[in-house]
């Protein structure tokens, strides 16, 4: 009787939503066309061109090569195979999803097991650089000074997530020294056994960036139009509906803060916590880019969660001190 009521429920769900686009079709177009333009102006541009270098990188044998030169690193600070450093720094220039797909192709080419896998994820969720000290800081909140300080924050807390999950999962890596020399013939040993020509590389390297990148297009617009019917039926303060879309959809929620009329610290703290969660329209891009292996989400939605509270914290107790010192 349980799955019967889920089973109805679902339905009128779905019938609502077809309802909602229907009669609230101009709002809707709205929301597409603006996931669009955010897809082509900040998301396409910023990962697509990472996508495509990191497939090559991983073939010709970067993974070998910096996994042995950081072994001993990760090992000491985060108890962890050298691999997983390659997921950690790709993803710190490139921001999420990006970090997803990085962890599934390591996973899938069995470089990190399931464990390491579901642990590297939960501290390299990165939000790329371009994106805070360009759309939020100068466009939305007006203050190239104060997306310093998002950054900083945002990227440190991810660090401080990495040291409370240091527990989670230990490998068993050893902690010596770093050797450049073991690095370069690891990196040397996996190139030449590598058996795709250039060619063949070049093709799989876009065809998997477009696929994935297409896959984002999709969940982007997806959450919009869902946000876009919450805010039509759901009659809350500007404050409020500002905070739920950026927990729904992280853009639309940073474009709606930036417009509230509160003080600039407070805009700032919400910013970086919008940005530290990542939205459930990020969340459900990590899980389709997942759906074929065994990563767990929990502890990424956990470390989201830590992540937000820890970052919005350090930005309310930081911004006083920050605003006086730059500007």
């Amino acid at each position: 009787m349980k799955k019967i009521c889920t089973s109805i429920f679902i339905l009128f769900l779905l019938l609502f939503i077809a309802f909602e686009i229907l009669t609230e079709s101009k709002t809707i177009m709205d929301s597409v066309i603006f996931s669009f333009q955010i897809w082509q102006n900040n998301i396409f541009p910023s990962l697509f061109p990472f996508f495509v270098l990191s497939e090559i990188l991983i073939y010709y044998g970067f993974v070998e090569f910096i996994s042995e030169l950081f072994r001993p690193l990760m090992a000491k600070i985060f108890c962890m195979n050298g691999a997983a450093s390659f997921v950690f720094f790709m993803s710190l220039v490139s921001g999420f999803p990006s970090n997803a797909k990085y962890t599934r192709e390591l996973y899938l080419k069995g470089l990190l097991d399931e464990e390491e896998a579901s642990k590297i994820l939960t501290f390299s969720h990165f939000s790329n650089p371009l994106f805070v000290l360009g759309t939020v800081s100068l466009l939305f909140l007006k203050n190239k000074e104060v997306g310093f300080l998002i950054l900083i924050c945002h990227y440190m807390t991810n660090i401080l997530i990495g040291l409370i999950f240091r527990s989670y999962h230990k490998s068993n890596v050893s902690k010596n020294h770093i050797s450049i020399k073991s690095a370069i013939i690891a990196m040397h040993q996996k190139r030449i056994h590598n058996e795709k020509t250039f060619g063949a590389m070049i093709t799989t390297a876009l065809t998997n960036s477009i696929q994935t990148l297409l896959l984002i297009l999709g969940t982007v617009t997806m959450f919009l139009v869902l946000t876009t019917i919450i805010d039509n039926n759901l009659n809350i303060n500007s404050l409020y509906q500002s905070i739920l879309n950026g927990f729904v959809e992280m853009t639309q929620g940073l474009k709606y803060v930036s417009m509230l009329n509160i003080p600039l610290k407070i805009k700032s703290v919400l910013t970086v916590m919008i940005l530290s969660f990542g939205g459930f329209s990020v969340h459900m891009q990590v899980i389709s880019i997942l759906s074929d292996t065994k990563i767990k989400y929990l502890p990424f939605f956990t470390a989201r969660i830590l992540h937000s509270a820890i970052a919005g914290i350090l930005v309310f107790f930081l911004f006083d001190f920050w605003i006086q010192f730059f500007i």
